[in-house]
């Protein structure tokens, strides 16, 4: 019988002498890194190998005086102190720090630097201030931003124009939400960014070069932001970062031990929040587009399989209009054959085969995209690209899931024909993984989650069938506490997705947590259902435009000169749906008022039906306008 320890693994740091008085008290586990060395397990090929790029600061002593920043390496990779000013951002490598003067420093331990955001007038430091470890990928500790800090450099503002002013401070706002940001991770030593048989696959020249020259452009989060330190060749200060999730469990399967580890990396292409990125943009990027790799490893052996999801890949949107579900509109349809071929023709580059499941309703207006997707896609058919759809709802309802056996069915021959990445303990390749599964639904959270986890589980099991961790017809479910261990894998994975792009936890994560519908459950996804609502209609707006902001898809620094979007007319200026409900309660308490005095005066119950009158007249105007009252970007343009 299985018996396991699900949780997050721990790290070793650089063998560096930590900076006097400091603790850092989220590095834990190195109990975990021993389980991984006993295992035996190998590391990539030339991953380990000395690289004569300069390594990342690790760890970095911030002193913050009065008109300069300065970054001191405290981790004993060099002896050149970064200084920043503190007026316009410029930066200077210096030999000592600056005099301290009357006015005591203050000082923090920071461990590494995010990038720079350059805004009209002055520029933006973004710096790690607290980190997690949560685990190892190919030998190299993986870290989770838990600390982030905008460092302003904008002393210039003083001597600007109050319009100027005005302009700053409404992006600066921006930047208290770019602060929450979630779902970082990075390394100092391993890309990220690339899948474990991409990594496997790189030469030698090209693994030399510095971590940020290796990285996906499309995984890398920070790749805007990095554009100024690259300009003054400050590599050591380089550090990649991807957004997504990276979930970690070990176990025992019998005799042998098993770690599993899972991986989303987020694509930055089309990025942003559920209502507001929908589908695809004109050159066939889609929005929530996830890298899911489950990489697992035991008894010397090291093996991957990647998938991948994202929304419908042609034009259409679901603009948020204080209704609970907003129509569906497709953009532009002739254009979505095009769209459509450009976005699956980059897939097939990246990732060979491709098989398209798509998961969304027959009827309604999930129908009309179905339609809208299945006609689309049919001329560029082949062998190398299938199109399967699988109508979640109508065959397992709210609780059935297990129905999903029949998606399956139907495409395990091709699961086996493209396989799964596989090496020995020499780093030999063993087999390749030539095709990938392309799962969406609506949000490509749920549904799509549930049966991710589900083709997840069948790659696994045949992967340790191969090595004979399991015997030929042995399942997981037959080691409980190993089948235990990974539900919870896979449903933190879907919950970290859901999050980053909903502002809430994946629905149905019971099912994938737990292996059947509960109670509880239901009520969750009940809670999260509202929560989405609420989110979608009066918070997403700003967070849409602080997403923008840090990727660079809307540049303010081109012209100092340019003035913040506004809101068009006379309406939008001055709507609030905070407004509307507080004049809605304020007439409904003066015609409670009014009908209690109407039974001594006629002219009270007049003047309750006015303030009744007044009521609905302010709910339907509110409803007819229901786009102009929510939480919009404002640098969003409506494709229509």
């Amino acid at each position: 019988m299985a018996s396991g320890a699900a949780g997050v693994t721990g790290c070793v740091l650089p063998s560096r002498p930590p900076p006097a008085n400091h603790v850092d008290s989220r590095i834990r586990g190195i109990r975990s890194l021993r389980f991984i060395q006993n295992c035996g397990y190998p590391t990539m090929d030339g991953t380990n190998d000395a690289n004569p790029s300069p390594k990342l600061h690790t760890r970095l002593r911030l002193w913050e005086f009065p008109d300069c920043y300065v970054f001191e390496p405290i981790d004993g990779l060099a002896d050149l102190y970064l200084s920043v000013s503190r007026a316009n951002g410029t930066m200077n490598l210096v030999e000592e720090l600056p005099p301290r003067g009357s006015s005591t420093p203050k000082v923090q331990t920071v461990y590494g630097v995010i990038g720079v955001l350059k805004l009209a007038v002055g520029s933006y430091f973004l710096v790690i201030t607290d980190r997690d470890c949560v685990g190892s990928y190919m030998g190299h500790a993986i870290f989770k931003v838990t600390g982030l800090k905008v460092l302003p450099c904008n002393n210039a503002l003083s001597t600007t124009s109050s319009e100027q002013k005005k302009m700053e401070t409404e992006f600066s706002e921006l930047l208290d939400a770019a602060e929450r940001t979630i779902g970082l991770h990075f390394s100092y030593d391993i890309n990220l960014t690339l899948s474990a048989q991409r990594l496997h696959d790189l030469g030698d020249e090209y693994k030399s070069l510095p971590l940020w020259r290796q990285a996906e452009p499309r995984f890398l989060w920070n790749s805007y932001l990095l554009e100024p330190l690259i300009e003054n060749k400050l590599n050591q200060y380089l550090l990649p970062v991807i957004q997504g999730s990276f979930q970690n469990i070990h176990a025992e399967v019998g005799s042998e031990k098993v770690n599993v580890t899972l991986i989303a990396r987020r694509c930055t292409r089309r990025i942003g929040t559920r209502m507001w990125r929908r589908g695809a943009d004109a050159e066939g990027y889609a929005a929530n587009f996830v890298e899911s790799e489950q990489i697992m490893q035991s008894k010397g052996f090291t093996a991957s399989y990647v998938q991948v999801r994202g929304s419908m890949p042609f034009l259409w949107e679901q603009i948020v209009d204080l209704t609970y579900k907003p129509s569906f509109d497709i953009v532009r349809q002739e254009e979505a054959p095009r769209v459509l071929e450009r976005h699956f023709h980059d897939l097939q580059k990246k990732y060979g085969a491709v098989l398209a499941v798509d998961l969304v309703n027959t009827g309604g207006g999930e129908g009309r995209l179905r339609q809208r997707y299945a006609k689309s896609i049919e001329p560029i058919l082949s062998e190398d690209l299938r199109y399967v759809h699988f109508d979640f709802h109508r065959v397992c309802g709210h609780v059935h899931f297990e129905r999903l056996s029949q998606l399956y069915e139907q495409i395990k021959d091709y699961l086996k024909k493209h396989r799964y990445f596989l090496i020995n303990d020499k780093g030999e390749k063993i087999e390749e993984q030539t095709g990938t599964v392309r799962t969406n639904c609506i949000d490509c959270l749920d549904r799509t989650n549930v049966t991710q986890s589900m083709i997840g589980r069948k790659i696994l099991e045949s992967q340790l069938q191969r090595i004979e961790v399991l015997g030929v017809d042995d399942t997981i479910s037959n080691h409980p506490a190993f089948d235990t261990n990974y539900k919870i894998l896979w449903a933190n994975h879907g919950d970290a997705i859901s999050i980053q792009y909903s502002g809430t936890p994946a629905l149905k994560g019971d099912f994938v947590r737990y292996g059947k519908r509960t109670t509880q459950g239901i009520l969750n996804d009940l809670r999260n259902a509202l929560g989405r609502y609420y989110l979608n209609n009066f918070v997403d707006g700003t967070k849409q435009d602080a997403m923008d902001l840090l990727q660079g898809n809307y540049m303010t620094s081109v012209s100092r000169d340019m003035a913040v979007p506004r809101k068009g007319g006379l309406l939008e200026n001055y709507a609030s749906f905070r407004l509307a409900f507080a004049l809605v309660m304020g007439a409904l308490m003066f015609m409670m008022m009014s009908l209690r005095h109407a039974r001594n005066d006629v002219r009270h119950l007049l003047l309750s039906l006015l303030w009744a009158g007044l009521c609905i007249g302010i709910t339907h105007f509110v409803r007819s306008n229901g786009r102009t009252f929510t939480n919009r970007p404002r640098f969003h343009q409506s494709r229509h």
